[in-house]
């Protein structure tokens, strides 16, 4: 049985919002409904999204896998056990208030250190870091989607020796004191303790030749370029996420990821609220008054006709549908506000015609005022 510490505090079923019976399915089929809501790619700038993500995500590593959740059922049944290891109940460990079946010699090393000495390794195979950089994309390409490229500077693993530290032509053999475990056991007593290998420093391989470009680490830091493909609809604040680009690993561990986090520069004429795009076009008094067929523009370059109906305020908004930012989801619409043109100078014709105008329309103060009085 292979023990985690986490498990004697973690319920895992209440994490994913499952019943203890629950089927592999139902366990699986709440996992993933729970990672769509709570992704960072769905929660940009989130962190009590993210860290609740990660708890997810650790809940369902155990309890997905079979064998695990045998073994976590079994942990979590020992109750006060679980907690302390504080006595044996009646009946020694098999008994009533024991470990139903569970092998406490195996249960005991997993808590001390025995049979884990491949998890003592302190620089055994590890996973590299998580790298962040940053993109500044056009408003127009933030919508349509774009493939480009960033730059990052980061450990990435040696050309020469192919990540393992030795010289090209020589490979790392395995180490003759810990056997390739990269630690050793010491007994104590009752308890069995395991410590870093002395030897390979807790590698579990020794590199008699170590490689010149790298020294031996396996990873030279330089400047590379990532490319990056931003899907369409991306938002502002955004982090993509480019899996395996991250830093190197180390001693044969995987690479960590790269998350670009997208900053949009604004659009002088387009704006957006969620899936929608949205725009202001001005109107004349007339075209508000009488009604007008409308050319709107798009962000694709061509033009949409709208109906204004008479007596159209300023500051009314009219939709057109599916003429937004399209993402895998879905797509939204054009939000155009139309807002009356006053023009700041006016030639004689038009002025006398608004004078016309004036003259023959009563004044709304004067017309409320009325309202008022009686």
């Amino acid at each position: 049985m292979d023990v985690d510490r986490e498990w004697f505090d973690k319920d895992y079923y209440r994490i994913l919002g499952v019943g203890k019976d629950a089927s592999a399915k139902e366990v699986t089929s709440a996992y993933r409904k729970l990672a769509r809501e709570l992704h960072p790619d769905a929660n940009p700038g989130d962190a009590a999204a993210e860290e609740r993500f990660k708890e997810v995500s650790a809940a369902y590593e155990v309890i997905g896998d079979p064998k695990k959740r045998k073994s976590y059922d079994e942990v979590r049944a020992m109750g006060p056990m679980a907690g302390g290891m504080g006595g044996f109940g009646p009946g020694g460990p098999t008994g009533a208030g024991g470990f139903a079946g569970a092998d406490l010699g195996d249960l005991l090393g997993n808590l001390f250190g025995k049979g884990r000495a491949s998890q003592a390794q302190p620089t055994g195979p590890q996973r590299g870091l998580d790298l962040e950089a940053s993109l500044t994309m056009p408003f127009e390409a933030s919508v349509q989607g774009a493939t480009t490229t960033v730059q990052v500077t980061s450990d990435v693993r040696c050309p020469d020796c192919a990540g393992t530290g030795a010289a090209p032509g020589t490979t790392p053999r395995r180490c003759p004191e810990c056997g390739g475990s990269g630690a050793v056991e010491e007994d104590q007593g009752f308890f069995s303790f395991s410590r870093p290998c002395s030897s390979c420093a807790g590698r579990g391989t020794i590199i008699d030749k170590p490689c010149g470009t790298c020294r031996g680490t396996g990873a030279i830091h330089r400047p590379r370029e990532i490319k990056v493909k931003i899907p369409e609809g991306v938002r502002d604040g955004q982090r993509i996420r480019v899996k395996g680009r991250g830093g190197a690993g180390s001693n044969g561990g995987p690479p960590g990821d790269l998350f670009v986090r997208v900053h949009v520069q604004p659009h002088p004429r387009f704006g957006r609220s969620g899936d929608h795009l949205t725009v202001t076009v001005p109107v004349t008094l007339a075209e508000a008054a009488l009604g007008a067929n409308v050319e709107v523009p798009t962000l694709e370059g061509d033009t949409v006709t709208i109906r204004v109906p008479p007596g159209t305020p300023s500051g009314k908004k009219f939709r057109v549908r599916k003429r937004g930012v399209r993402t895998a989801r879905s797509t939204g619409d054009l939000m155009v506000t139309v807002e009356l043109h006053v023009p700041p100078e006016l030639n004689d014709q038009q002025r006398a015609a608004l004078e016309a105008y004036g003259a023959a329309t009563a004044s709304p103060r004067t017309v409320a005022g009325t309202a008022g009085g009686n």
